[in-house]
């Protein structure tokens, strides 16, 4: 006999939180409201807590760093490399160097593409720090043909609007820890005990996802190769309609790398007469939507008493932040409305 109760989270929520840890190869799997909700989950997971320093990506939206606050920790910035755009493996050795015992490190797969994951891991093994990965924009995306979020202790999945499959809003952690993730499911159910009487020994968190959410995420990954395809043709007709123009170059692939493609960026060469406010602004005009690209967290008023690591004397991220265009992306773009902003941002070069 089905069970009647007062509430219970029902099955979409199992099962997608089953679908997206055999898709990307994971154990386990948390679904939770939001990709920013699953970070901080994984920072509570690592203990992470007043006094400790996490690293961080700088080149990324501000979901990534803030959840270091909400415990109370302290970030340290990491600069990007121009390979790949995400965090410099060079750059995180010089912050081991500074700051020996973090608690944990972030890295964002930003746009997509991978981060050199595995050159990263090897420094955190080497100084035994667990990683976290932000595949908040990557979910889908391989190194090495394995799938991003599943490198480091934590993986975390966003499943915003924007993204390339949604459910409205929410998120995943996945992780091959399976006491750990069960944590995460208690703390994120109110941390209630289990008890006739609602019984709380630990502050807990409104962070689940709902059944409802998670049915339509279900939906979408069924979709979400052909997203990926549609996503790379997306990026590959921007390549192909630019290769004339030598200001413009795309974000680049590693060769041991497999983007989703999630949003298709370029950055304009510093000597070129086109500077990205004209981009938008001639976008603009036909009410076409491109915007720069992330300013980077150590740029940012909320963030500037914290440490910032590089190598180049110009941080690689404040250079791709000044000079970068994120174009439209969207997989309902047509092929005529792709080639109305092809023609419009090759028409300010004529």
């Amino acid at each position: 006999m089905t069970q009647i109760g007062l509430h219970h989270f029902g099955e979409n929520v199992n099962k997608f939180e089953e679908e997206i840890s055999n898709y990307v190869g994971a154990k386990n799997g948390a679904a939770l409201s939001a990709g920013t909700a699953a970070i901080h989950m994984a920072f509570k997971a690592l203990d992470v807590k007043k006094g400790d320093i996490v690293f961080c990506s700088s080149l990324t939206f501000s979901a990534t760093a803030n959840p270091i606050i909400y415990q109370n920790a302290t970030p340290v910035f990491i600069d990007s490399e121009r390979d790949t755009w995400n965090m410099d493996p060079e750059a995180l050795e010089k912050a081991f160097k500074k700051y020996p015992n973090p608690k944990a490190v972030i890295v964002v797969h930003l746009y997509g593409t991978p981060a050199k994951i595995d050159k990263i891991k090897e420094i955190c093994n080497k100084y035994n720090t667990p990683l976290v990965e932000d595949a908040a924009e990557s979910l889908g995306a391989t190194f090495n043909g394995k799938q991003t979020g599943t490198f480091g202790n934590y993986g975390i999945y966003s499943f915003n609007g924007n993204k390339i499959i949604t459910t409205s809003g929410g998120g995943m952690i996945v992780s091959d820890n399976e006491e750990k993730i069960a944590k995460v499911r208690f703390w994120s159910t109110q941390s209630r005990e289990k008890a006739r009487h609602y019984e709380h020994k630990e502050i807990g968190y409104n962070y689940r996802m709902s059944n409802i959410v998670a049915g339509i995420g279900r939906g979408q990954l069924k979709v979400l190769d052909e997203r990926i395809e549609q996503k790379t043709n997306i990026y590959n007709t921007y390549k192909e309609a630019f290769k004339d123009i030598e200001d413009i170059e795309m974000q680049p692939v590693p060769e041991n790398a497999k983007p989703n493609h999630w949003l298709s960026v370029i950055t304009l060469k510093e000597t070129s007469k086109v500077k990205p406010i004209d981009i938008f602004e001639a976008l603009e005009k036909e009410n076409i939507e491109s915007r720069p690209v992330w300013k980077p967290m150590h740029m940012q008023p909320v963030f500037k008493d914290y440490d910032f690591i590089k190598i180049e004397e110009q941080a690689v991220s404040e250079d791709l932040f000044n000079r970068g265009v994120c174009l439209p992306s969207d997989t309902k773009m047509t092929k005529e409305e792709q080639q109305v902003v092809i023609d419009i941002i090759k028409g300010l070069w004529n």
